[in-house]
């Protein structure tokens, strides 16, 4: 089957930072895993971290993380879906991933695509539906409708992560919501998908909420956090909660103990690489944002789509993720 992988650390511009491929199929799926024939996938942070610091050890690396599909067969265990059934998923990180014309994906990470989506629309959510849903319900512990006369600071709104807390925030809590921007594009962005208020990281943070009348009790750091971590402490409300999905320089987290903030971690590979006992939360929550989509509640979040999938084509859209001043999602579709 056709895939594009690497053999080798390269940087996004090297002209083997990205090989087009032909590798033996995927093997008929067993236990709850299903073969899907991948339609669409998008890129991610994640997989541009991967691609600089991680050399394959046993053959080429297959990247990949979101993707959009078609059930082609499924194991034996498989309850959910059926061969035809168009899903959408965010894979794991220790399986070959959707850069790929077929992908083995364990049913009980994976969702029924939306409806209304094209198949290019729909890639470009999963992860990042499933990371600003489990942040914001699992780690903070805000439950639907949760939040009233209460704020959250997003820090990095206008990324792929903080384009579905915005959403989800506004969707399914009471939250005033406070993201960070630093363009007029970025800025834009975040007052369509529902940002009550717009700081800009660049700038004191803490004096421009205060300018606002707003004092967090809630952040949701999705970049740059070591660089905000002193803002970031400053701003939050004493007995508030942060969650991180990155840190990529160390911080001190012994700065919340005088105004005991809980601190957590979201990363929403967890349960998959796991196999943690309510790894169908991920199949539950992607159903609920699908028919949310289709509800026109919430909207895709793909900004740019590259076109079929190639190995030049795939170097483009790290780069564009590696610049840091994405706004949304891009998306490459199939093989």
């Amino acid at each position: 089957m056709k895939a594009i992988g690497y053999t080798a650390c390269h940087p996004a511009e090297h002209p083997e930072a990205f090989l087009d491929l032909d590798i033996p199929a995927p093997a008929e799926p067993a236990g709850h895993d299903m073969l899907v024939a991948v339609r669409a996938m998008s890129v991610n942070p994640v997989d541009t971290k991967r691609r600089r610091s991680e050399e394959p050890k046993d053959g080429p690396r297959i990247l990949g993380f979101d993707a959009a599909g078609v059930v082609r067969a499924v194991g034996p265990l498989c309850t959910l879906f059926q061969p035809g059934a168009e899903v959408f998923y965010a894979g794991v990180v220790n399986r070959s991933g959707s850069n790929a014309e077929l992908q083995l994906v364990d049913e009980r990470i994976v969702g029924r695509k939306p409806a209304t989506l094209t198949f290019a629309e729909a890639a470009a959510m999963p992860l990042t539906t499933i990371t600003a849903w489990e942040g914001l319900h699992d780690r903070l512990g805000l439950h639907e409708g949760a939040g009233a006369g209460e704020a959250l600071l997003l820090v990095g709104g206008a990324g792929g992560v903080g384009s579905m807390v915005m959403q989800i925030a506004r969707q399914r809590t009471a939250l005033t919501v406070v993201a960070t921007a630093s363009r007029p594009e970025s800025a834009a962005w975040c007052r369509e998908l529902g940002a009550h208020h717009i700081v800009d990281h660049r700038e004191d943070i803490a004096a421009q909420l205060k300018a606002i009348g707003v004092r967090p009790r809630y952040v949701f750091s999705t970049n740059t956090t070591a660089r905000n971590w002193e803002q970031i402490v400053a701003a939050v409300a004493p007995q508030g909660a942060i969650v991180l999905i990155e840190s990529q320089a160390p911080i001190d987290a012994r700065q919340l103990m005088p105004k005991s903030v809980s601190l957590h971690w979201e990363l929403m590979f967890t349960r998959p690489i796991f196999g943690t006992p309510d790894m169908i939360e991920q199949h539950h929550l992607l159903n609920a944002v699908a028919e949310m989509v289709d509800h026109g509640r919430i909207r895709h979040t793909m900004t740019r789509n590259l076109g079929p999938a190639t190995a030049e084509r795939m170097r483009e859209a790290h780069a564009m993720v590696e610049s840091g001043t994405m706004v949304g999602k891009v998306v490459l579709e199939g093989l």
